[in-house]
């Protein structure tokens, strides 16, 4: 599969997530008023466990890297997951404290920014391409 392609199905599987990743969001922030950043790490967690599967079954699905599937999970959540976890947690109050954005579009602007560094960990490390994959 081409670079392009593969990274089309990342972002398509991403959209998907960010419309999960904001449904949450807005639900917790409604029944956690004043938490918006425990109800950003709660959706964020929700989200990574929903790409993972996607990307799994569909973005990087013929790369079953050495480690199985609870290593790639492992690889995804000290990747990805940092990555968005870190990433947001510290946008949202640059965000909402000084910009003033609203809690749900300030999260939508931090997603995006950490969505291309987030393809590269996943194509060069959680789904790697491995020397048996390569023989094949």
């Amino acid at each position: 599969m081409s670079g392009f392609v593969r990274w089309c199905r990342f972002n398509a599987v991403g959209a998907l997530g960010m419309v999960v990743q904001l449904g949450v969001l807005a639900v917790l922030n409604r029944r956690m008023a004043g938490h918006y950043l425990l109800a950003t790490a709660a959706a964020i967690e929700v989200t990574l466990l929903h790409n993972f599967v996607w990307h799994v079954r569909y973005t990087w699905r013929e790369r079953r890297g050495d480690g199985g599937l609870v290593g790639q999970l492992v690889r995804f959540h000290l990747s990805n997951g940092v990555v968005s976890m870190v990433g947001n947690l510290a946008l949202m109050p640059l965000l909402v404290g000084v910009v003033r954005m609203p809690v749900v579009m300030a999260n939508g602007a931090a997603i995006l920014g950490c969505s291309a560094v987030n393809f590269g960990l996943g194509d060069g490390w959680v789904f790697a391409r491995t020397q048996k994959m390569e023989a094949s």
